[in-house]
């Protein structure tokens, strides 16, 4: 069976450069591989096929020499030196070198990056969290806290080496300080962090007796930390530094305090304003009349209500609500009447309320109208 044109089993066009065949070679590979298509008996020949392609492609003297004389160039009748340029072996014999430079492209970030780069690499500090529960009251005015938390600083005794009297670390005899061993596996070469240097590529053998060779040690810290007025939960503030150490002389991460708002008994937040839900009694919502309400700065305020006004009428106290994180006005306060039924009534009181019933005929606008639609609708069933 002819072999089918390795600009075609990539699916690249002729002349397509490097990038190009990487990437299309990345793409058939995770496509094609044996493990993802175990029901295809030929998803193995055709993986093969993608890689004895890729060995060629990827190469620019190969690539040239099959661009002039294709297939011919690698089967021992054509081509500078026996076998092809370099005296290159046969297609395919080389996949397995060829797949681990993308599998390394792949997935090198899961394993530490490329060839060698665990070799004494500083590596920065992890970032910590702090979650802070602050008042409704405390977010309006801002807030001066200690936070305690507990991190991994810098050892003082070895100032972060890791060594005993500051003994410099030697070469790590199981990866010879690349940091990385390698494993053939099949087709595949897998390569693997350290595990007898952890990535470092150097150990320590004189480890230092405060912290253990680790270079770190776990320490309990007091920081000062100012909150803006203004803030709600998910706010985030970031204290560059203040996280953990890092390692071999990397900079330190850094602590992130993450803000959470308590529910309030007696406002609900939108933003920067606020929501008052305020009972008045029956009377006050008929004949009008003057409330006292609270503020979140802790005063109050009297506030007209209108006669005639209903249960969840709103009305805005302008200025009343909340900062703005980033300065400027204050948001608004809006108040909503609940008007309360009365209950517990005295005899006298239940007369008061029929007879006011019975000379209610025009005080119940919305009630009447309603009840107007109510027998328009019966009279249209019974039509």
């Amino acid at each position: 069976m002819a072999k089918r044109d390795f600009y075609d089993v990539l699916g690249v066009e002729r002349g397509a450069d490097a990038d190009s065949i990487k990437k299309a070679y990345r793409k058939k590979a995770k496509e094609l591989h044996p493990d993802h298509n175990k029901d295809d008996p030929e998803a193995e020949t055709r993986f093969k096929e993608v890689n004895e392609a890729y060995d060629i492609l990827r190469d620019a003297e190969k690539k040239a020499a099959y661009d002039r004389f294709g297939h011919a160039a690698f089967d021992g009748g054509m081509g500078p030196g026996p076998g092809g340029p370099r005296g290159a072996r046969h297609p395919g014999g080389d996949f397995a070198s060829a797949f681990s430079d993308v599998f390394e492209d792949l997935f090198g970030d899961f394993m530490g990056g490329g060839r060698g780069s665990g070799r004494q690499r500083a590596a920065r500090g992890s970032d910590l969290r702090y979650n802070l529960r602050m008042t409704l009251e405390e977010a309006f005015s801002g807030l001066s806290k200690t936070v305690n938390v507990t991190t991994l600083a810098t050892c003082e005794a070895c100032h972060g080496t890791g060594s005993e009297a500051g003994a410099e670390p030697v070469t790590c005899p199981t990866c010879s300080g690349m940091g990385k061993v390698r494993a053939q596996q099949g087709f595949f070469t897998v390569e693997r962090t350290c595990p007898t240097c952890g990535g470092v590529g150097q150990i320590v053998k004189n480890p230092c007796r405060a912290c253990g060779g680790a270079g770190r040690v776990e320490k309990a810290r007091s920081l000062s930390v100012d909150i803006p007025s203004g803030v709600e939960t998910g706010t985030r503030m970031r204290l560059a530094g203040k996280g953990e150490a890092g390692l071999r002389g990397g900079p330190p991460g850094d602590l992130y305090i993450f803000i959470e708002v308590a529910e309030h008994p007696l406002f609900l937040r939108d933003g920067p304003n606020l929501h008052c839900r305020v009972p008045v009694s029956m009377a006050t919502a008929a004949l009008g009349g003057d409330v006292e309400v609270p503020t979140i700065d802790g005063g109050r305020t009297r506030m007209k209500v209108p006669e005639g006004s209903q249960s969840g009428r709103q009305m805005r106290l302008r200025g009343k609500g909340m900062p703005a994180l980033r300065g400027g006005t204050r948001g608004d306060m809006l108040i909503e009447l609940a008007v309360e039924t009365p209950v517990n009534l005295t005899a006298r009181q239940k007369e008061i309320l029929r007879e006011f019933e019975r000379l209610g005929e025009n005080n119940n606008p919305e009630g009447n109208s309603f009840f107007d639609k109510v027998r328009s609708f019966w009279d249209g069933m019974k039509g």
